[in-house]
């Protein structure tokens, strides 16, 4: 198989850290040249021959040698680097390797491809996984063959490799965890308050009571609040697994640049340009909104040179001298600036837009509420057919075709519209919207029904109001307001029910299950 002596060969394949960093001054080479000597070794561990103890056999620590300026399939940031490995017969073919950086700096390994193994050829290990100091780690980091088996057909000298690789992964339970942790464990949402900072900020623990069962999210280990001991402290950076992190070049160096310039010079030029201070968390017109994207913000000079490296913000700034944050603007707004305002817009934008999976068919008018009316009263809706255009079919040949539709936030809003409005930066309504199928194939609004809760008292019903489409003066402007509540509620539902609840914390124990029980062997 392999000669005494033999070596094999390899290439590596990985991206510094500090990549997004390198100056074009020649640096970028220095910064490779660290690789370099004994900064990174590797062993190749043996899918065939087992050592006495049944693993797998492993190699000599190996060094990278040199840098591989030749390799074609390099993509951006990505650097190459050569390494040969002795192997001979008796440690049979290689399925796994220990990787060890002795540098202070992480970096993220993106492969390892051995040439010229017999009866094999090439093998393939891809990693995409960030490495740092091995002294960080309580075991040595290890990546197996791009060969995937289900656990009673793994290599019998790989079984135990794959067992402590799941083993480090779940983790004990015990401990806060570290940025270069690549650990998996369960906790409840007992982390999104504040009691501490003021009693207004205190939250329910999410999970594991009968009153909220569900979700989890991956534990962090942090201590509990002064006020409250089951509420964990907030920390300044949330734990995820690194991998699990953002990209490389959205890494933690740009957030921390990005975050500092844009909270301490371009936040400052927001409320500068748009009297911020004096009305917080307002625009004083519309034309303030569109000066974003068409005059922009005019930035001091000394802030350029820190923010200018980071991706995102290249695509904002204007390199034309004249230091201006301008954002893109919207496709909606390119042809004409009151495209937003009209009714096909606010239609199409419920199936085509952010939150496309709440509107519903209409069955039945007026549409009921599912709100407890010994808690809540009378919240039926104040809608009447005969207030509807339905461009010339009746209530009944329309609900008959299925032309009604519906986007309703009022039961979803109304237990809340009161406390929402007692807030001095807030106010709502619970909104249901009628929507009418036309012969075109396209959605009209019809009518938006605003409700309030009784200033009496719950059980005084809902104080409700009927908006219908106008496109002349006053009602003209309270239509336009009327869709703007709706829109409201719906940019807030997204954000907190259909995007975090029905996605993110849905589907994290998921994960997390998926990294502690199954393999990177595994073939799922």
């Amino acid at each position: 198989m392999f000669s005494a002596g033999h070596k094999i060969k390899g290439t590596v394949v990985l991206m510094p850290k500090n990549e997004l960093e390198v100056n074009p001054d020649g640096s970028a080479v220095d910064n490779l040249n660290a690789f370099l000597g004994r900064s990174v070794s590797l062993q190749l561990i043996s899918a065939t021959k087992a050592d006495a103890n049944g693993k797998g056999k492993v190699g000599k620590d190996t060094f990278l040698e040199g840098i591989n300026t030749s390799l074609p399939t390099l993509g951006a940031g990505e650097s190459a680097f050569n390494i040969h490995f002795e192997w001979d017969g008796s440690m049979g073919i290689p399925g796994a390797f220990y990787i060890k950086n002795y540098m202070q700096v992480e970096f993220f390994l993106k492969s390892l491809t051995l040439e010229a193994i017999s009866n094999q050829g090439t093998i393939r290990f891809v990693c995409n996984s960030w490495v740092y100091n091995t002294k960080l780690y309580k075991s040595v980091r290890i990546f197996f063959a791009n060969h995937t088996y289900v656990p009673s057909e793994t290599p019998a000298p790989l079984v135990e490799y794959r067992e402590e690789e799941l083993k480090s992964l779940r983790g004990n339970g015990t401990g806060e965890r570290k940025e270069y942790d690549r650990i998996y464990d369960y906790d409840v949402y007992n982390d999104l308050g504040n009691p501490d900072k003021s009693e207004k900020l205190a939250r329910p623990v999410l999970g594991g009571s009968s009153t909220f069962p569900y979700p989890r999210r991956g534990r962090t280990g942090r201590g509990p609040t002064v006020t409250d001991p089951n509420t964990e402290k907030q920390g300044e950076v949330f734990y995820v697994p690194r991998d699990e992190n953002l990209g490389h070049l959205k890494s933690k160096d740009a957030l921390e640049i990005g975050t500092k310039s844009l909270s301490q010079i371009v936040q400052p030029a927001f409320e500068s340009a748009f009297d911020l201070k004096s009305t917080p968390i307002e625009f004083h017109s519309f034309q303030d909104v569109h000066d974003l994207y068409e005059g922009g913000i005019k930035l001091p000079r000394d802030v350029i040179s820190t923010i200018i490296p980071l991706p995102v913000i290249k695509e904002l700034y204007r390199t034309d001298g004249q230091h201006i944050l301008k954002f893109p603007q919207p496709h909606v707004v390119q042809v004409s600036q009151s495209a937003w305002m009209t009714d096909e817009e606010f239609a199409r934008e419920m199936i085509a837009g952010v939150n496309p999976c709440v509107i519903r068919g209409l069955e039945e008018f007026p549409p009921k509420s599912n709100l407890d009316p010994a808690i809540y009263g009378d919240q039926s809706s104040k809608i009447t057919a005969d207030s509807l255009d339905l461009d010339g079919y009746t209530m009944d040949e329309a609900l008959g075709s299925r032309r009604l539709f519906m986007l309703d936030y009022h039961d979803i809003f109304m237990p809340y519209v009161r406390q929402i409005n007692q807030l001095n930066s807030a106010k709502t309504y619970a909104t249901r919207t009628i929507l009418f199928l036309r012969e075109d194939g396209t959605l009209k609004p019809v009518a938006i029904e605003l409700s309030l809760p009784h200033s009496a008292g719950d059980l005084s019903a809902a104080v409700s109001q009927v908006v219908l489409p106008a496109k002349e003066g006053v009602e003209s402007t309270i239509w336009l307001l009327a869709k703007a509540y709706v829109i409201v509620n719906d940019s807030c539902y997204h954000q907190l029910m259909s995007h975090w609840l029905n996605t993110h914390a849905a589907m994290e124990p998921f994960v997390i299950a998926t990294h502690r029980h199954l393999s990177v062997l595994h073939p799922i």
